[in-house]
């Protein structure tokens, strides 16, 4: 069986096939291409359009290179951001990139209408200015006339979707992370909206992972070169497909990382935790595959060395990772810290000298070498995995053996090997790909090939482990960081 992933970051994505036989999964990448969000007039948008006609060349690929009897297709990407549809099926505008500044401000004026804590109580959503429950709430409030002319609501692996196949639904992964579900009911929270002044007959029905959305549009398969296809709901938000592919043993005590441009470090439960205590850490109450909850803490993660990096760039270093990854053997570290959480970090732009001003502000020296300032990044983004994982462990009320770092981020030995020192505990690395492999998996669980995940996880690829070392030195490390950055 022969099934193909589409799998969209912040900043690339790739098609990947996934060909299972006789119980073994081969992948291979057909496509991988850039993702370059466009600002216009002031606002930041993704180019959907482009997105689009990268599905496409990536199904041409396929078919180009002897695949085309391919069973299934899936599609997740990031969270939050979504597009509106006219009446009559039309994109009314290029979806907003959640880095755009339009909900400046935006959640204190919510909560104005509905309190935090009443918020949190029903959607259990960690607050973050750009989630989908602010935004829309911006233009209930300053574009009403853009939700007036909507008739349709679709996340971003729907819209993508719904061009594939006209049909128009959002999977229940992608729909959790806008805190516009009632997490117990598992449904749209249609009185939350009703008090915050958002349409609610713009939603369309919840499906769950796993599900067949629609089957690939007759004009598609003719111009692509297919047969009947269909288009399945994955666990369609990339860090449900990634948990989907975390070695996760039935019974033990672990966490996760998702890393790559964020930080996702949670742990997987059956049902939601509302409480005062999960509120006040402001962890959040994701959907996951198998009707689990993803309960899990966003942290800005790599995102901070791409962007510095970005900016050495711009600056005329034409600099790699690799080349960071080579100062970083023989440089010392200053020992300065940053919250990587800080709203500073959030937008684009000349990431090393807010690094640097944080460092001022909390009377800490400045790196002297760009080896110290990527230290900082990596030695920081450990210190708060730590951070977290303690406050995780007291939430659950028991003590995690291993953490599982999933995703892109795992090519970066420095933050293995730092997060294993930090939290003293082992840490495994891989799959590297796993949005990809967890999206191919809920596919061929959804086509009969794999029974279900426990089956679908032994079979991800080989992983690395990392144990800790210089535990006594991290622990001053954390103790400092503990001082600077989270008193």
């Amino acid at each position: 069986m022969k099934v193909l992933a589409f799998d969209f970051g912040a900043s690339s994505g790739r098609a990947i096939l996934g060909v299972y036989e006789n119980g073994s999964l081969k992948t291979e990448e057909i496509h991988r291409f850039s993702n370059d969000p466009v600002t216009v007039n002031g606002t930041f948008y993704w180019d959907i359009l482009r997105l689009f006609f990268e599905i496409k060349q990536g199904i041409t690929k396929c078919v180009a290179a002897g695949h085309g009897d391919i069973s299934s297709i899936a599609i997740d990407t990031w969270g939050v951001d979504f597009g509106l549809l006219d009446k009559d099926g039309r994109l009314l505008e290029n979806p907003v990139n959640y880095r755009d500044s339009r909900t400046d401000g935006i959640p204190e004026k919510a909560f104005e209408k509905v309190p935090a804590a009443e918020m949190y109580a029903k959607t259990g959503i960690q607050f973050m200015k750009f989630n989908t429950v602010f935004q829309l709430y911006y233009l209930a409030t300053e574009r009403p006339d853009l939700l007036e002319r909507a008739e349709t609501f679709l996340f971003i692996p729907d819209l993508l979707a719904y061009f594939l196949t006209g049909v128009k639904s959002c999977e229940y992964t992608i729909a959790s992370t806008s805190q516009l579900l009632d997490a117990e009911k598992r449904d749209w929270d249609l009185d939350l909206m009703g008090k915050l002044g958002i349409r609610t007959d713009i939603f369309p029905k919840i499906v769950k992972p796993g599900s067949v959305k629609g089957k690939l549009s007759p004009e598609l398969c003719e111009e692509l070169g297919v047969k009947d296809v269909d288009i399945i709901a994955c666990a369609s938000h990339d860090t449900a497909s990634a948990v989907v592919s975390a070695p996760i043993k039935k019974g033990e005590k672990s966490c996760y990382i998702s890393c790559g441009t964020w930080s996702l470090l949670g742990a997987e439960l059956d049902e939601p935790i509302l409480t005062d205590e999960s509120l006040r850490l402001n962890f959040t109450n994701e959907g996951g595959y198998d009707n689990t909850i993803r309960y899990l803490k966003n942290i800005s993660g790599l995102w901070l060395m791409q962007e510095t990096r970005r900016q050495w760039i711009r600056e005329g270093e034409n600099i790699s990772f690799k080349d960071i990854d080579k100062m970083l053997e023989t440089e010392v570290s200053a020992n300065v810290y940053i919250n990587p959480d800080n709203d500073d970090f959030v937008a684009p732009g000349n990431m090393p000298r807010r690094i640097n001003e944080f460092l001022k502000s909390t009377g800490q020296d400045i790196p002297k070498t760009k080896g110290q300032t990527a230290l900082c990044i990596l030695e920081s983004l450990a210190l708060t995995y730590k951070y977290y994982i303690t406050s995780l462990e007291k939430l659950l009320g028991c003590e995690f053996d291993a953490v599982h770092l999933i995703g892109g981020g795992v090519q970066d030995v420095n933050l293995c090997k730092f997060t294993a020192a930090a939290t003293g505990k082992t840490v495994t690395a891989g799959p590297i790909e796993a949005t990809a492999l967890g999206n191919i998996a809920v596919q061929l669980i959804a086509k009969g090939a794999v029974s279900d995940m426990d089956e679908a996880r032994t079979m991800l690829g080989e992983l690395k482990y990392y144990e800790p070392e210089n535990t006594e030195e991290w622990n001053k490390k954390y103790e400092a960081y503990i001082k600077l950055c989270r008193s």
